[in-house]
């Protein structure tokens, strides 16, 4: 069905009149006529009947019009959702407990009037998110990048916007469950839990250097029952621990009684970039990228940070 026949259609029936909505249109009377032939002869109906005061809906043409309304907001909202500016920003934030997704909602505090699509891709490691925004699947997502920049797709822009720093998370009876801080070396000799964490993962890679340079036993072993089956694991037991990032999201029982202790001198940090197509034109994203720069805060100098041989190869890598 032609939809600028539909859209004629709806503009004779909105203004009583072929000369009225020839001017709506911008187009010529007799173009809006034709256009009306036309549909009618598709239909095989008449639609409207011609009168002293213009032009009256026939009762098929009653009928049609809610149909004919209909045509028009589906085509408006399939063009709307591809069309960069009127769709939707799409990002993956691998999970809607980590920083990424808090960020997201900050940004979307300081810009409701941007649409966002946040997700969470099911193949969840930096080079799958890569390749979905190569395909165009997201317009960007939040992942480590432990890749130099020459090893990426030629289209693919970087640029480091997040440093997480580490929580300790322990039970009450944990040996460090009443510390205000610890440090990397106190956690030496204690069982750091975080099982089905995947090898080859830009986070494997990471905990496996961090394991390295402090002699922290990462324990992966064990099945994956979810964060919650986690949580209720640690807070019963006297010897298990894991990370968490300082600002991840996670609810627990308050009978858990969990602690999250900063881990200091140096802090450990989980460097994060938003990954983009340098040649996605959606005019969310650029606004986007601004606004993780205009947070982004320059390192303490008085600070000791840990960061992975990795991270520091290239921060940025950006148009």
């Amino acid at each position: 069905m032609d939809l600028d026949a539909v859209r004629t259609f709806v503009a004779i029936a909105d203004a009583g009149q072929f000369q009225e909505a020839a001017a709506a249109l911008s187009i010529t009377q007799q173009a809006v006529s034709k256009r009306v032939a036309a549909l009618e002869k598709d239909l095989a109906v008449r639609l409207f009947t011609r009168t002293a005061r213009g032009a009256q809906l026939t009762i098929d043409g009653q009928a049609f019009l809610p149909h004919a309304r209909e045509l028009l907001r589906v085509e408006a909202r399939a063009d709307a959702s591809v069309r960069p500016g009127r769709r939707a920003l799409r990002v993956d934030v691998h999970s809607r407990r980590i920083a990424p997704a808090v960020v997201l909602q900050h940004f979307h505090r300081a810009h409701p009037e941007i649409e966002l699509d946040v997700v969470t891709l099911l193949s969840a490691d930096v080079d799958a998110a890569i390749a979905a925004v190569e395909a165009g699947t997201i317009d960007a997502t939040f992942h480590a990048v432990t890749a130099p920049p020459r090893l990426l797709p030629e289209a693919i822009r970087t640029a480091r916007v997040i440093d997480e720093p580490h929580r300790l998370l322990v039970g009450p009876r944990h040996a460090l469950a009443n510390a205000q801080t610890v440090t990397p070396a106190q956690l030496a000799g204690h069982r750091i839990w975080m099982p089905g964490m995947a090898p080859g993962t830009e986070w494997a890679d990471y905990y496996d250097e961090i394991a390295a340079a402090f002699g922290l036993t990462i324990d992966r072993l064990g099945p994956v029952f979810g964060y919650e089956a986690l949580l209720a694991e640690i807070a019963d037991s006297a010897q298990l621990a894991t990370f968490v990032g300082e600002n991840s999201r996670y609810l627990w029982p308050d009978s858990y009684d969990l602690r999250r202790i900063p881990v200091r001198d140096p802090a450990p940090i989980y460097p994060m970039s938003l990954i983009w197509r340098d040649d996605n034109p959606h005019p969310a994203l650029s606004k986007l990228r601004d606004y993780l720069d205009s947070r982004r805060a320059d390192p303490d100098p008085d600070t000791a940070v840990w960061t992975p041989t990795w991270s520091r190869r290239s921060a940025r890598r950006r148009r």
